[in-house]
């Protein structure tokens, strides 16, 4: 797949960012990242984002019908709001279908919250920027650490502008072609993003919120997704015999946080909490740590052998 053109001499060329998040078009974060890159009048910005909130859909894709696109007004790029997931806007926004160039550097974000340690896994912006990678498009996803109460939407204005340089680092490095081809970046911008202590290169961490589950008595009580949700029934396999359980009222259950974010030492979640913009690379896959894949050599056999010696 050939990128829309930065590997050429031409020094007009404006490189294409392609622009995406998962808290949907209208977003605060996102807004101020268009107006940034536009602002320095160096890229070819285009945005394909979701038209609704899809924060927390992780990977999720759009299989059995059609997506819609929509022309969304934005001064200085060429936008489209789509009726997807954010990994549907990765793949259609780098596929030369709704565009006609594929673009140099997809950046997914900027996220009204952090994605560090396991919250990547649930993370539709970090998901946005994953299917550019697999595409083979250099991509970043960017976070901000909102506080309730502290922060508010001109910090999505100083995150972006505090990343120009390695957004500009990454281009250089792409059009002389020693830009690392097999992971993306994932980069948290700190509470303090406009007292934020430089950049600090991280890793993955195992950090995440306790979480539970309540029962709730009402669909409004439960929160809006509830109110949304349906139940999908076969109706060929249904009979007059199950009816009264098919009418019983549904139990409902609502996610709490139910402790404070637990936290492993020199990973993301630490430096960002210290006020560092952190930058973690990520790879596509999640490969098991050492100790169980030697765990599982030694165990596979023995389950072989028991499973040979039961047939006899």
């Amino acid at each position: 797949m050939e990128r829309g053109g930065i590997a050429t001499l031409n020094s007009d060329y404006k490189p294409i960012i392609l622009i995406t998040n998962d808290d949907g078009i209208d977003a605060p974060g996102l807004r101020a990242l268009v107006r940034v890159l536009v602002s320095t009048d160096r890229y070819t910005v285009q945005v394909c984002a979701p038209d609704s909130e899809q924060s927390a859909v992780s990977h999720s894709i759009t299989w059995r019908q059609p997506i819609a696109a929509r022309r969304a007004d934005f001064d200085g790029a060429t936008a489209y709001a789509i009726s997807g997931t954010p990994a549907d806007c990765g793949s259609l926004g780098v596929s030369q279908a709704l565009f006609p160039s594929v673009p140099d550097l997809v950046i997914s974000g900027i996220n009204m919250g952090s994605n560090c340690g396991y919250h990547v896994v649930y993370s539709g912006t970090v998901a946005g920027a994953r299917e550019a990678f697999f595409h083979g498009v250099p991509s970043i996803s960017m976070s901000y650490d909102w506080v309730g109460g502290k922060s508010n939407v001109n910090d999505f204005t100083l995150g972006a502008e505090a990343c120009l340089p390695i957004i500009n680092a990454i281009l250089a490095e792409i059009r002389s072609g020693t830009y690392p081809e097999r992971c993306f970046l994932n980069i948290d911008l700190p509470m303090d993003v406009a007292n934020h202590k430089g950049y600090k290169l991280t890793k993955q961490g195992k950090s995440i919120f306790k979480m539970g589950w309540r029962q709730v008595t009402s669909e409004t009580q439960g929160g809006k997704m509830l109110s949304t949700m349906t139940m999908e029934t076969d109706s060929a396999a249904r009979t007059e015999t199950d009816t009264s359980t098919i009418l019983q009222e549904n139990l409902l259950f609502r996610r709490e946080a139910r402790g404070a974010h637990i936290a492993d030492p020199d990973t993301d979640w630490q430096f960002v909490r210290e006020g560092y913009i952190t930058i973690t690379p990520l790879a596509a896959l999640s490969n098991a740590e050492t100790d169980c894949q030697v765990y599982f050599k030694d165990w596979l056999p023995k389950v072989s052998e028991r499973a040979s010696s039961s047939a006899l």
